[in-house]
């Protein structure tokens, strides 16, 4: 898509300080004001005449000189047409005058309280809501993403894409989507793969990239790409909580076995080392029968006491 359009340099202007020509308007104005009072009587028509037309046309001039006057705040940046072709970008902050006759131009203007037709060069955040898609495993997921963004070439975000505040809005929705049909929302059994739970670094990292490639048309940055929401859909969080909460017990369960039978090969090999007692393999497996059932037990064992021969 990017090379489908035909995108903007961005030229950088270095306009002359407005204090000059504010001066230059005050006298344009004083000027005109003195020539229509101290205009004389009727009667000298021709001085009368040259008076009144000196001081509307020092009106007129004060008014268009007036017009050129711009005034640019930190990480702000202002872009100028010219009688409908792109003229320049001001980026630096201060007070300036430029032609007249050029106009500050902004699509996305309102969108940023207090900016108008600045553009803001700050950088910015990008809440979207939260919205349903599917995971690799194709499970309906709700997740929602925090971005982090910044316009770092004017002449694009303004001539190249019709709103850039919508446009990063609509294809960080798309770029969720696209993140999230390629990966799981939990790690699989075997656990060597990419999760969105699991992994949120590395999917931050991969929806950043994505989202920039999408957005570098507009003349954006995207510093930052977070998932801020993460959950199973509603009609199927029962459902994936149980399966959780089974593969917890389950691995809960294997690292208790494990445990265990540790444990009666050393009890095992402790009793033959030492003499202790000299068991048959049936006597062996009875032992290691109760063992693992105290072990295992989700409930303590009771002890039962056997007063007679050991056999």
């Amino acid at each position: 898509m990017e090379s489908q359009v035909r995108q903007t340099q961005e030229k950088v202007l270095h306009p002359k300080s407005g204090w000059l020509m504010l001066f230059v308007d005050i006298l344009l104005f004083a000027g005109s004001i003195f020539l229509f009072v101290f205009s004389p009587q009727p009667g000298n028509d021709g001085i009368l005449i040259a008076m009144i037309v000196g001081g509307i046309v020092a009106f007129i001039l004060a008014v268009i000189f007036m017009c050129g006057l711009k005034t640019v705040n930190p990480n702000e940046a202002l872009v100028l047409t010219l009688f409908g072709k792109y003229h320049g970008t001001i980026k630096k902050e201060g007070f300036f005058w430029v032609n007249p006759f050029c106009s500050a131009f902004n699509p996305a203007v309102g969108a940023v309280a207090g900016l108008g037709k600045k553009i803001s060069l700050k950088a910015m955040t990008l809440n979207n809501e939260k919205q349903k898609v599917n995971d690799e495993e194709g499970n309906p997921i709700e997740i929602g993403v925090v971005v982090i963004w910044r316009v770092v070439d004017t002449a694009r975000a303004v001539f190249d894409v019709d709103n850039f505040l919508s446009y990063i809005s609509t294809q960080s929705d798309a770029a969720i989507r696209q993140v999230a049909r390629q990966y799981p929302y939990d790690v699989s059994e075997n656990g060597d793969e990419k999760s969105l739970r699991g992994s949120s670094v590395e999917i931050a990292e991969i929806l950043r990239k994505e989202l920039q490639g999408r957005v570098e048309i507009a003349g954006i940055e995207v510093l930052e790409a977070r998932i801020a929401h993460l959950a199973y859909a509603p009609e199927i969080a029962a459902a994936m909580l149980q399966r959780q909460q089974a593969s917890a017990i389950i691995a809960a369960r294997q690292k208790i076995v494990d445990g265990a039978v540790s444990m009666v090969e050393m009890a095992l090999r402790k009793l033959a080392e030492n003499g202790v007692v000299d068991l048959d393999e049936e006597r062996k497996a009875a032992m290691v029968s109760n063992l693992l059932v105290v072990l295992c037990g989700n409930k303590d064992a009771q002890p039962v006491v056997n007063s007679g021969s050991l056999y």
